[in-house]
């Protein structure tokens, strides 16, 4: 991570104590939240209450006449707007026969492209264990895989299948784990299975999640638990914007295999990602175990012998 020290302008003394609570963080301790803090969490989270109040008995309702309810995608449209995002969509969504491949930084990614498209998810199970969160994905259809489980793959894609052949759109996180935004690690593609052969008529479309300079505050990443990242998320001052881009989509029958259509994804994205950071992006400081990855190590100091 970026120590905001770094920048051009001054930091104040708030901004510091935050940062170091930030890191604290991804070493998984338990960030301290101020009585304004505590406030925040309430509105917010009172206000996501009304929101269930509402939409839940209308979800329900409508099941009972017709599949295929929209309420769903609204409530989690603006359940991510109460939790302190400002979506902006950039680009066309296609509709439906799309499998969505997208980068991750947070558990804010599903709320916002739910709410944006109505999109259904395939995501890490430990998001399946967050208090609300994971309940208020599998309302929208999350199919909730353990990276590490192998045996459980070939279910996992019957899954997949089954959603495409519904007509679904559906989206995949490659990555294995949500990053700092500054970052992309190398795409796990066992996922992508289910484009081997491609359904009928199914495209790629690659999407960008951009927080822009706030990213490595929303991000999800090291040993931070998901309760103590919703609760830094919704105790945060303010609101931020998340920029949704829809890339071109592509055909995954011009690609030979899940590995050629997870990798001209991942460039699509990176150039993407680039463009909107406006410089090169860097290595993630994080192992991700799930996909071998091992952060690069920085090299011992050498110390002076007599």
């Amino acid at each position: 991570m970026t120590d905001p020290a770094s920048t051009d302008r001054p930091i104040s003394n708030g901004e510091s104590r935050a940062w170091e609570d930030r890191v604290a963080a991804a070493r998984g301790e338990i960030t301290p939240i101020s009585t304004i803090g505590w406030m925040r969490i309430f509105w917010r989270s009172l206000g996501l209450i009304g929101l269930l109040l509402i939409f839940v008995p209308l979800h329900y309702i409508y099941r009972i006449f017709a599949y295929g309810s929209p309420f769903p995608m609204l409530f989690l449209r603006y359940a991510g707007r109460v939790s302190g995002a400002k979506v902006k969509i950039h680009g066309t969504h296609l509709k439906r026969d799309v499998f969505y491949i997208a980068n991750h930084v947070s558990w804010i990614d599903i709320l916002s492209m739910a709410g944006a498209c109505g999109t259904a998810f395939v995501a890490k199970a430990e998001l399946e264990q967050s208090p609300v969160v994971g309940w208020l994905a599998s309302l929208n259809r999350t199919v909730f895989v353990k990276r590490e489980h192998r045996l459980g793959v070939a279910d996992q894609i019957n899954l997949l299948k089954e959603a495409l052949a519904d007509n679904w759109s559906v989206t995949v996180f490659p990555e294995g784990t949500t990053t700092d935004g500054q970052s992309l690690l190398p795409f796990k593609t066992s996922m992508l299975s289910v484009l081997e052969p491609p359904p009928p008529g199914v495209l790629v479309q690659p999407v960008l999640l951009d927080y822009g300079s706030v990213a490595e505050w929303i991000g999800w990443i090291g040993d931070e638990s998901g309760l103590n990242n919703a609760r830094r998320v919704l105790s945060r001052k303010g609101n931020f914007t998340l920029h949704v881009h829809f890339l071109e989509p592509f055909s995954p029958e011009d690609f030979r295999g899940r590995k050629a259509i997870g990798a001209e994804a991942r460039r699509r994205i990176e150039e993407a990602l680039c463009e909107a950071l406006g410089k090169p992006l860097r290595d993630f400081s994080h192992d991700v175990a799930p996909i071998r990855y091992q952060a690069p190590r920085e090299p011992a100091i050498p110390t002076e012998v007599d």
